[in-house]
């Protein structure tokens, strides 16, 4: 990431002032992979608060992951006892991703990552349909001892709105950055202290650009100009015409 040297400086201060503000949580390890897969993907589209009881719901609803993985959409978002139009990309991508798995490995479990290597492991995972960046982290951080700083649209909100890491820098480059500045024992909870200042504060709306204001104003004035045009147009012809029904 471009200037890391400026933006490490900034990202102590940060982790300094997070573990000041928030209590330490307790770390999550997850023994079956799956598991912290699903978490992953439900946690994903809400708060950190919202996914515990969603996902509760959900594992006392289903016998286990296959049974998920058979699943309709509208069970699913109704077990977790969220709207279904809010709820039918998460249970899409809970049972793509089982499936997939189960066709893989025979098995709704991915237990066979363990044996593995760590980077053989995070290969595996990549390769798993409808799973996003975030996932794949998650499920290395939290259940294959991986070092990975998971991050969602709002961590990335957050960091960029306060100048923290780098404007133009994508969501891996972020990630690949703050590894980088945090250390394996410190993943979690760096991840789950910027999680929750994130999920804190409210979504900032960008200003509007002077020159789209511009723009803006521009064509507004322009319509406005040709509704006048044609008004004018429509009076002088109402006014021909009734001038030539005076003469004959």
């Amino acid at each position: 990431m471009k200037n890391s040297k400026e933006y490490s400086q900034k990202m102590k201060k940060l982790y300094r002032s997070l573990k000041q503000k928030y209590p330490k949580p307790a770390k999550v390890s997850y023994e079956e992979p799956v598991e912290s897969l699903v978490y992953g993907i439900v946690s994903e589209s809400m708060t950190e608060k919202q996914s515990q009881p969603a996902v509760k719901k959900l594992n006392d609803h289903f016998i286990d992951f296959n049974d998920l993985r058979v699943s309709l959409d509208e069970e699913i978002c109704e077990s977790m006892g969220i709207d279904l139009l809010d709820g039918r990309k998460t249970a899409f991508r809970l049972t793509t991703a089982l499936r997939w798995i189960f066709d893989k490995y025979n098995t709704v479990s991915l237990e066979s990552l363990k044996k593995i290597g760590k980077r053989p492991a995070k290969e595996a995972l990549e390769k798993i349909e409808s799973i996003s960046n975030f996932v794949v982290d998650y499920c290395m951080l939290t259940s294959l001892q991986g070092h990975a700083i998971p991050l969602t649209d709002k961590m990335v909100e957050y960091l960029k709105d306060d100048e923290l890491v780098h404007p133009e820098a994508n969501e891996q480059e972020i990630e690949g950055f703050l590894t980088r500045q945090v250390a394996a024992k410190d993943a979690y909870e760096f991840y789950y202290l910027l999680r929750t200042a994130s999920e804190a504060r409210k979504s900032k709306k960008k200003p509007e650009k002077k020159t789209e204001k511009k723009v803006k104003k521009a064509v507004e004035s322009k319509k406005a100009k040709s509704v006048k045009k044609t008004k004018k147009k429509v009076k002088t012809k109402k006014r021909k015409k009734e001038r030539c029904q005076k003469r004959y």
